[in-house]
């Protein structure tokens, strides 16, 4: 299975992706700067990891907790991603994953614990 996660609920934006056999991750300060150029900054991590956007199956989103902004820049970029690209789309918790390992997402999906299609961001105060 190659996917993509997208989790920008805290101080840093992360792009994480199992892609043929292999792993990648980026990070990047969530700032303004950054959250206005967010798509560049994700085809520039495809491009430089010769991850082919068209062979992947699937996108998880992190809801949160966490940062208003981050939240909705990734669920936007994520939503267009699953539109465009005929992929599954599927929302976790920031408490669904033990110290940032992404792999943590994989089992949830294999037991079922995700909804396919249902996003509910959960912003922090």
């Amino acid at each position: 299975m190659n996917f993509l996660v997208i989790d920008g609920t805290q101080s840093k934006v992360v792009f994480f992706s199992y892609f043929n056999n292999n792993s990648y991750n980026k990070s990047f300060e969530a700032s303004k700067n950054n959250n206005d150029k967010f798509s560049l900054l994700l085809s520039e991590f495809f491009k430089e990891n010769n991850i082919n956007l068209r062979k992947l199956n699937n996108v998880f989103i992190n809801q949160g907790p966490g940062k208003f902004s981050g939240i909705r820049n990734s669920i936007a970029v994520a939503k267009a991603l699953a539109l465009t690209n005929k992929l599954n789309l599927y929302g976790f918790n920031s408490n669904d994953i033990k110290g940032a390992n992404y792999m943590d997402i994989v089992d949830l999906y294999k037991k079922g614990a995700l909804i396919k299609n249902l996003i509910k961001p959960n912003y922090s105060s």
